[in-house]
């Protein structure tokens, strides 16, 4: 068996787990922004990986700016866009907490991120300058759909998820375990392993790495401080019919964000400029 480490590195094996729900996302993430925001065309995927949901959204032609810290993700993602659709499509290389694109500042209409990518963000700092450079270039009533996972501090036992994807004529099984959350270090450990196989092919990928954790409380707190209000919450079976209520005990959460009012007579900070590459 071949063992490697950094599934972030083998994006087709990666994809082949998250890329199951990329229509039904791409749906509700539209039907949100037509209920709860602008309705309009512009979108921004911070963290877009490998592309799925930037090649949807460009299938359907909407025009989306994408950002990621992979190189091989781009790529995968840049591989995957037809001629055609690339016109739709900006793509650049940049960390969450520090994209820049003065550009777009005050054009998004919808941005979004699902499947907790913000909670690698590994600390308050590192999180709000994300929320905040994200919130500067939304339209005063632009939306922002985060997704993660809530932590439940209580909790005695390990936590662990199984999918299984096919990848060609190869077998992809995932299984991920989140350790117990400490919540003074306001972290958990994460351990994933990808195992490959098929004709001729016998691969494990195996990736430890720290998520930080948030109860609800906690996130109410970080949003309000990056300048941006709770207009909504649902559950990730995605059902715009079916909001969260504030008694919700579910983990699962998409928060529908959108900047807080500004002061009359005040402009919003821009970002600092920093370096980014595009790439289409």
């Amino acid at each position: 068996m071949e063992r490697r480490s950094d599934w972030y590195s083998h994006p087709k094996y990666y994809e082949a787990i998250f890329g199951t729900d990329t229509r039904k996302e791409m749906d509700f993430l539209l039907e949100v922004n037509r209920h709860h925001g602008t309705g309009g065309s512009l979108l921004l995927e911070p963290a877009c990986g490998a592309g799925r949901l930037v090649a949807e959204a460009a299938r359907r032609g909407l025009d989306i700016v994408g950002y990621d810290i992979s190189e091989p993700m781009l790529a995968h993602a840049r591989r995957r866009l037809s001629p055609a659709r690339r016109r739709h499509v900006h793509l650049f290389q940049s960390r969450m907490e520090s994209f820049s694109a003065p550009e777009w500042e005050g054009r998004v209409d919808l941005a979004f991120n699902l499947v907790s990518t913000f909670r690698y963000l590994d600390s308050e700092t590192a999180a709000r300058e994300h929320l905040k450079s994200t919130r500067r270039l939304l339209k005063p009533e632009g939306i922002y759909a985060l997704g993660f996972h809530l932590t439940d501090y209580a909790r005695t036992t390990l936590e662990r998820e199984r999918w299984v994807g096919r990848v060609g004529r190869d077998t992809v099984i995932c299984n991920t375990r989140e350790g117990l959350p400490d919540r003074r270090l306001r972290r958990s450990a994460m351990r994933n392993r990808l195992r490959i196989t098929g004709p001729g092919r016998d691969m494990l990928i195996e990736t430890n790495w720290f998520f930080r954790t948030y109860d609800l409380d906690e996130a109410r707190r970080l949003f309000r401080s990056a300048g941006l209000r709770i207009l909504a919450m649902y559950d990730f079976d995605y059902r715009l019919e079916s909001p969260l209520g504030r008694g919700s005990n579910r983990l699962d959460r998409v928060f529908i964000l959108q900047p807080l009012p500004t002061p009359a007579g005040r402009k919003p900070r821009s970002a600092g400029r920093a370096s980014r590459t595009e790439s289409k």
